[in-house]
Formats: structure tokens, C-alpha cells, sequence
């Protein structure tokens, strides 16, 4: 009985230890198998403020529109970001890719446009920026008389005569002597 005990022992033993190496074995089989995205690290970032400033007093402009305008190393475009002034007429973005050249625009009410390409290389960059009034516009094509076309500072869009006014006159010269005053008061009656 013993003996017999012994052996039932035995093979379940033996049985126990064929069933863990066999599924060992089927286990080796499967290779664990990735599913989704590799996970690609984001870019380094550097951190850009822009101080923008009045030329003429130095002071800041706050609320001014700062316009951040992205390429990669390969020169494609990655999208853009507008960011506004504090009071302090500072502008802060952390999330240009380091190593990227990025257009900085800056628009501020009663001011030039300003525009210009910067090489991001470091982590921190500060771009100060001093805003000019607007300035007098020349334009590559000629007017009438051959000269170039120009538009004195702040002018938007030239006077024009009115289209029913067909007898539109040229204004006066300063120096012109004005025409003769036509009284308004009546005249003395005749007898």
C-alpha cells in the first residue's frame, strides 16, 4: 500500500512538472506583441519673450498682437501662435522647437507692422522689439505723371472727386489770392 501511495505520488508529481514545462513551452511560443504608437518623445522646446516697446520713449505697448510663425529644419511650416502683450508689453511662449527659425510679427494699433526671422538655438531667447509710427508708403509702380506712387504717413486711401461731381476742380493753392467776397447784406433801395 505503501508502494502504491508512493508511485500515485510520483506520478503526479511527474504529470505536474510535464504540464508547467509544456506550457512554458507554449508561453515561448507568443512574443508579446506591441499594439498602438510607438511613443515618440516631443521636441526640446525654448522659451521666447518679446519686449515690445515705443521707439520714440521707450515705453511698453500692452495688448499689442505678437504673431509667432514656426519652420522646422527642413523649412516647412508648422502652423502659427498670437500671443498678447501684458502691461509690461511683454509677450511669453514656451513652446517653439528648439532648433526651428521662427518669423516674429508684431502688430500694435497706431504702429508700423513689424516683422522679422529669428534662429531659435538656445532654451531661452528674448527679442526685444521698438515699434515705429507709421511712415510714408513708396510703391514700385508710377502714377500718371512717372514718378513713383507714395502716400503720406496714416493717408489710407486717396481723395477722390465724387462720380456725380463731374466738374471736379483741383483745390486751391495756398498762395492763390481767393476770389472776390460777395456782400450779404441788401442793397440801399433807389428812388
Amino acid at each position: 500500500m505503501m508502494s502504491s501511495r508512493r508511485n500515485s505520488w510520483l506520478r503526479l508529481t511527474v504529470i505536474t512538472f510535464m504540464a508547467l514545462v509544456t506550457s512554458s513551452f507554449m508561453l515561448a511560443q507568443d512574443s508579446p506583441v506591441k499594439r498602438g504608437r510607438k511613443y515618440k518623445p516631443p521636441p526640446e522646446t525654448s522659451k521666447i519673450v518679446v519686449q515690445v516697446t515705443k521707439k520714440f520713449n521707450g515705453k511698453p505697448i500692452m495688448n499689442a498682437a505678437v504673431i509667432f510663425n514656426p519652420y522646422d529644419k527642413n523649412g516647412n511650416d508648422i502652423g502659427n501662435l498670437e500671443v498678447k502683450t501684458d502691461p509690461e508689453g511683454r509677450a511669453t511662449i514656451d513652446i517653439i522647437p528648439t532648433g526651428s527659425l521662427v518669423r516674429v510679427q508684431v502688430i500694435a494699433n497706431g504702429f508700423a507692422t513689424f516683422a522679422e526671422d529669428y534662429k531659435i538655438d538656445q532654451p531661452a531667447h528674448e527679442i526685444a522689439v521698438a515699434m515705429l509710427r507709421p511712415q510714408e508708403q513708396v510703391s514700385s509702380y508710377t502714377d500718371n505723371s512717372g514718378k513713383s506712387s507714395s502716400r503720406p504717413a496714416g493717408v489710407q486711401e486717396p481723395v477722390r472727386p465724387k462720380s456725380g461731381d463731374k466738374t471736379a476742380q483741383p483745390p486751391a493753392k495756398p498762395d492763390a489770392t481767393p476770389p472776390p467776397a460777395q456782400s450779404t447784406t441788401p442793397a440801399p433801395p433807389q428812388q
